[in-house]
């Protein structure tokens, strides 16, 4: 089935569970409000929109229905997040505490209402409320890890640091590096002497790139008069880590003699506010993004001059397919300083390439590339990428070139612009020279499967070194296990090879994974017809001229192929 059909069905079946569930919710008395259409219309809107993460227009729509929640509990959940996540945190404060006295009060009424009054220093009130939160015993995991947190940091001030770490060491097990931070973040609070080496073994200590803590590890010895210990954790910190945004910023900061943002970690709700945005970031990782923003939220709610945060509420509302959203966010972010400036015109002209403004996208680009103080090597790659991404390909080059005449085959990015520079020699035609570039980033390293799938592949289309590239797509199938894009090289490989029961197999299972694509369909067809299935293999080349991203070269060798055959 066709994937617009497919989404109308999963959507009408939302719909359909939505309506059952609010009305079976909804008692006798209730039918009265929704004797209108236009307040049915409303709720409903407002839940479609929220699922949609259009959370201002969520709100819109639910506002207009206050009074329900003393019966229907759905409607009241889905109206505090569209309140959290649109901004309006003083509502929820207020619409929470309705919910509570009308014994309506939930995991989150209890969060909100803690967290408003952690933000205004009224922590025996706030403790009170993360510890019911704490005794609801949810099912969540996370769910658990924030309120037992927020309760540790909202009763510091009642307690000394031995009895907060024993609070600490009650956290869930699977919490283990969750629990150093907070203990650095402990002794911190506390003005430790182990505070320093607890933030040294968290960093040096872990696997997990852990680089964001360098910067609340300065932050600290800043806070202590050790400003030449803390430019020295940044640098170091930056040799292993040069994109991290924070650490960029902290450096930039120091030369301009200025604060971008605000953390101390002798502030409980600066603290609480990071820790919410960890599991915000989790929540993010897994897709869920509707409750990702509302711990996001809150945690702007705790420290609005952490401006840091708004990178993940601009991702999340990028990744849910609202740009306009997304793009007032970055252009938010251009003030925060030099770091993020660069960092949110990527991110901009990216979106506005999305929305068809490719023109502008080029310009803004060029503009902010030109604009920097200093043209590192890493601003120099993205900038070149992004001419290769968007088919500047001899001007990506240039840039290549000189980020190449800057660093030898051991630095880090070697292996990525060779890589670069290989295929856009590639695209314009320059196949030596984009050879031996791409033969120079596996030789620095060997096992990057799309760098070797776009050299097998080159290989295959010139009818050269099929059998060693069906070697090297082997390697790299084993890598990317179930790559389309590998798997579609692999069966092409087989297919030149006159293997083609092996390669129907493959090609099979890459239009499976890959349904819309014109050159999987185009060689899917291919091996139908090889393997006497002519009349399926017609079918799929008919499939190709119907598909838009078919280019106008093999809609033509697609039409030759259905009048004459292979």
């Amino acid at each position: 089935m066709p994937i617009f059909k497919k989404h109308l069905k999963i959507t009408g079946q939302f719909l359909f569970v939505t309506i059952f569930i609010f009305f079976s919710t909804l008692q006798a008395k209730d039918f009265d409000k929704f004797n209108k259409a236009e307040n049915i219309a409303d709720y409903f809107s407002g839940v479609l929109l929220l699922n949609q993460s259009k959370y201002k227009d969520s709100y819109k729509h639910l506002k207009k229905l206050d009074g329900l929640e003393q019966s229907h509990f759905a409607f009241s959940s889905k109206y505090l997040y569209s309140l959290v996540n649109s901004g309006n945190l003083n509502q929820a404060f207020i619409f929470s505490k309705k919910l509570e006295k009308d014994q309506q009060g939930s995991f989150e009424t209890d969060i909100i209402i803690g967290i408003y009054h952690l933000k205004n220093s009224k922590f025996d009130i706030s403790n009170k409320y993360f510890l019911k939160a704490k005794n609801r015993n949810s099912v969540s995991i996370l769910d658990n890890y924030i309120a037992e947190t927020l309760y540790i940091w909202s009763n510091l001030r009642n307690q000394n640091l031995e009895k907060s770490k024993l609070n600490l060491n009650q956290l869930d097990s699977r919490f283990t590096n969750l629990k150093k931070i907070q203990n650095a973040f402990l002794h911190c609070f506390y003005n430790s002497p182990s505070t320093d080496q607890l933030f040294k073994n968290l960093i040096s200590g872990n696997q997990i790139d852990f680089s964001r803590y360098n910067y609340f590890h300065a932050k600290y010895l800043d806070s202590i008069g050790s400003k030449n210990e803390a430019a020295k954790i940044i640098e170091e910190s930056l040799k292993q880590y040069p994109r991290n945004l924070l650490l960029n910023q902290y450096k930039d900061d120091q030369v301009n003699l200025k604060n971008s943002f605000e953390f101390d970690c002798k502030k409980e709700n600066h603290v609480a506010a990071e820790l919410l945005y960890i599991g915000a970031n989790a929540l993010s990782s897994q897709s869920i993004y509707y409750l990702s923003n509302f711990y996001l939220n809150l945690s702007k709610y705790l420290n609005k001059d952490f401006h840091a945060y708004d990178t993940l509420l601009a991702e999340n509302f990028y990744n849910v397919g609202d740009l306009i959203a997304a793009k007032k966010i970055y252009k938010r972010l251009l003030s925060y300083g030099s770091a993020f400036k660069w960092f949110a015109n990527k991110q901009i002209s990216r979106i506005l390439i999305q929305e068809e403004k490719k023109l502008k996208s080029l310009n803004l680009m060029e503009s902010s590339y030109n604009q920097l103080l200093l043209k590192g090597i890493y601003e120099t790659f993205d900038y070149a990428e992004f001419l290769k991404n968007n088919e500047e390909f001899e001007k990506s080059i240039v840039y290549y070139s000189q980020i190449l005449n800057n660093i030898d085959s051991n630095h880090p990015l070697y292996p990525d612009v060779t890589d670069g520079r290989g295929v856009a020699y590639e695209r314009i035609g320059e196949w030596d020279k984009a050879e031996k570039d791409l033969l120079a980033s596996l030789e620095a390293s060997p096992d990057q499967a799309y760098v070797i799938n776009y050299l097998a592949y080159s290989w295959i289309e010139q009818g050269i070194k099929i059998e060693k590239s069906l070697e090297m797509l082997e390697k790299a199938n084993k890598l990317r296990s179930n790559d389309p894009y590998i798997i579609d090289s692999l069966g092409w490989a087989l297919f030149k090879l006159k293997r083609f029961k092996e390669s129907k197999d493959y090609l099979q299972l890459a239009v499976k994974l890959m349904p819309a694509d014109p050159i999987v369909n185009d060689h899917y067809g291919d091996v139908l017809w090889k393997n006497g299935k002519e009349l399926q293999a017609r079918y799929y080349w008919n499939y190709v001229l119907g598909l838009e991203e078919a280019e106008k070269d093999l809609k033509d060798s697609v039409q030759q192929k259905l009048i004459k055959g292979l």
